[in-house]
């Protein structure tokens, strides 16, 4: 009997393992080091400890950092060469005007993933129209043929112009030279509409990351065979939703933003039980801090993506990285984590990230080599996480390494105390993540005062309470095992795909038809049958550069809805007439999810744990240590408290009140 749902997180410092039981209804959790070299490792070594019977899995949810690490550190990249029209092969650097920095006269743009000398242009154009002005020459390409034999091309981007409209030498190319590159992109198939740089980059970011993204998936698969495991494999993706590693293999842009979305769709999931129509997600782990937004119990979303770009203050800077088209959770992404390194610059001043100790050394009070004071070390000096142990006693925890760091890397530099210095680095990080905060919701016009938090990450909770005060967020709320919160999120989801084609001139009715079509072909061949389906279209102004994205249902008034849209967002409509530049279908396939169940858990005196001195309003006070799992439902009481479980810390300030909700969540308040 298949009971069994699993799923995967893996992150910068730690790999989370939630399994669900839907048999008995019960939640197991795991939660190991990650293997940066191979994070395949850590997770086959949860697979190994966790001795379930293979038949009895159901399917298996997945998050990986793979696409995303690859990008950014910009090694061990396969090589990749590039075919487009002749005289365009130097689209990729000429992009467009944007740049990040715009006053720096010594900037240079991010350099091409692939270099200008396994770019080719060869005889061939369509017309705007879709019409073939100049037939694509064989000849060319078989000479090609060569070039990519001597150069060993392992993949092949191809993007043509006007192919959204008439891909035809598209697929001629990938049909000519599919016996000599293993991975073959074209721009038709990864991402079919307007704009030749946008399409261009995102076609070879996904040619880049196919055969690292394609060998990976097909190792772990083939690691869970050995296992005798044969339920399906799933992997999150950007867009919110699950894919299977088929599909992923072939389009690994999906899941350059794997990990991060399952957070957010696990605060979706619990926002809508909770009846919680405005959220901030603050996901804090061990080397980043992600902060989201949930309205209505659905994520914010973009539809163009940077890789590998700039960030500053949570912002991906424009023309920092790399342009990849896809459907993205909007999230402010920040180098705030447990691991973040506080060091003094060279004119004397604390700072904070952006660098990492990650998972290996890690902070010095993990004691595997680290000598470089962070995040967590701060707080472990300051009383605010325990001293002694983590992870329920399963990882000693060395505080006097701790002091020592802060105290001769820190504060004999700054002729301060060490207790002073660890207060200087939560007070820097904490504003690096209120700037987040803010960028998500005052940026776009959202008051935080109206909004609930809900904090989790392993490091989340405990800086919960220093955010919501500065934003004046008077809710905070924290899940059960927050620390393992986005691999709870990997099994709420279903299986998402997005399909789009350019619009302008042509009927939008038979678009959306040839839209619903595809999807159902791409899921009936996987064994999918029951599909629903969203439909949207992106719409501007005509002489409008960019669009805006409307949901679309039959019968709409396009313009009308427009209008109300763009003064919304800008403040003001206009007469002049609007183009549907784009439509899209969202197919969804459902998978069976989690429940999450009420708490009948009767109401019983809880039994504090013990007292730590914690630094609070400017002295250490004696505050009570609760461990969560003996909180019954319904208990209630205010702060001062620290509360702890296995995969995380909360603080609780003075000032807040708390009690645990009928699902067992922590809820604090104002």
């Amino acid at each position: 009997m298949t009971r069994y749902q699993i799923g995967i997180d893996i992150g910068g410092t730690f790999t989370d393992i939630v399994v669900y039981d839907n048999v008995d209804k019960k939640i197991f959790i795991m939660k190991l080091s990650t293997t940066p070299k191979d994070p395949s490792i850590a997770v086959m070594e949860a697979i190994d400890k966790l001795r379930l019977d293979p038949k009895d899995v159901l399917f298996i949810n997945h998050a990986t950092t793979i696409a995303t690490n690859a990008l950014l550190t910009r090694t061990s990249l396969p090589k990749t060469a590039l075919i487009t029209n002749r005289g365009f092969r130097d689209v990729l650097e000429i992009g467009r005007q944007k740049r990040a920095e715009l006053y720096n006269l010594r900037y240079s743009r991010p350099p091409p993933l692939i270099p200008r000398k396994y770019r080719f242009g060869i005889k061939c154009r369509v017309l705007s129209n879709g019409s073939i002005l100049e037939d694509l020459d064989l000849k060319e390409i078989e000479k090609l043929k060569e070039i990519i034999r001597r150069e060993k091309i392992v993949s092949l981007a191809v993007c043509f112009l006007n192919s959204y409209l008439n891909p035809i030498h598209e697929r001629k190319v990938k049909e000519f030279l599919e016996k000599e590159v293993k991975y073959i992109s074209i721009s038709s198939e990864v991402d079919p509409n307007y704009r030749e740089f946008e399409r261009t980059s995102t076609t070879v970011v996904n040619a880049i990351l196919r055969p690292l993204v394609s060998d990976y998936l097909n190792r772990l698969k083939g690691e869970f065979i050995k296992r005798d495991i044969t339920a399906p494999l799933y992997v999150m993706c950007s867009n919110g939703g699950l894919e299977t590693i088929e599909y992923t293999s072939q389009l690994p842009i999906s899941i350059i933003e794997s990990g991060p979305a399952a957070g957010v769709l696990a605060s979706a999931y619990l926002s809508k039980i909770l009846n919680k129509d405005k959220v901030i997600t603050f996901d804090m782990g061990g080397t980043t801090a992600k902060v989201g937004s949930v309205i209505n119990n659905k994520p914010d979303m973009v539809n163009e993506y940077e890789v590998a770009g700039i960030v500053h203050s949570g912002r991906v800077i424009k023309g920092s990285g790399y342009p990849v088209r896809y459907s993205f959770i909007d999230l402010s992404e920040v180098s705030a984590g447990g691991g973040t390194i506080a060091w003094i610059d060279e004119g004397g001043a604390l700072r904070v990230g952006p660098k990492s100790a990650g998972a290996e050394p890690g902070p010095v009070a993990y004691n595997r080599g680290g000598e470089e004071p962070t995040v967590t070390d701060a707080n472990i000096v300051l009383g605010r996480l325990n001293n002694e142990f983590l992870l329920g006693g399963q990882m000693k925890i060395y505080g006097e390494l701790s002091k020592k760091a802060i105290e001769n890397r820190i504060a004999n530099r700054l002729g301060i105390s060490y207790v002073e210095a660890s207060l200087g680095i939560i007070r820097i990080i904490n504003n690096i993540m209120s700037k987040s905060i803010s960028i998500v919701s005052i940026e776009k016009g959202r008051d935080p005062r109206e909004y609930s938090m809900i904090a989790f990450g392993g490091a989340g909770p405990i800086h919960a309470c220093d955010l919501a005060e500065e934003m004046n967020i008077n809710e905070i709320i924290v899940p059960p095992h927050p620390g393992l919160f986005s691999a709870f999120g990997l099994l709420t989801v279903d299986i998402i795909r997005v399909f789009s084609e350019s619009v302008f001139e042509r009927n939008l009715e038979e678009v959306f038809i040839k839209l619903k079509k595809k999807a159902m072909e791409s899921y009936i061949k996987e064994g999918f049958n029951k599909i629903e389906f969203e439909d949207f279209v992106d719409v501007r102004y005509k002489g409008q550069s960019f669009e805006l994205t409307l949901k679309y249902n039959d019968g709409m008034n396009i313009k009308e809805e427009f209008d109300k849209e763009h003064k919304r967002i800008y403040g003001y409509s206009s007469k002049d007439p609007i183009e549907v530049v784009s439509a899209k279908v969202v197919a969804i396939a459902k998978v069976k999810k989690i429940e999450l169940l009420e708490n009948k858990q009767e109401n019983k005196e809880v039994q504090k744990i013990g007292y730590r001195k914690v630094f609070m309003n400017e002295t250490f006070i004696e505050v009570p240590v609760y461990a969560r799992d003996t909180i019954a439902v319904g208990y209630e009481d205010k702060g001062p408290a620290i509360i702890e479980e296995y995969d995380s810390t909360t603080l609780i300030k003075p000032g807040w009140r708390w009690y645990i909700d009928k699902f067992s969540n922590l809820v604090i308040l104002k």
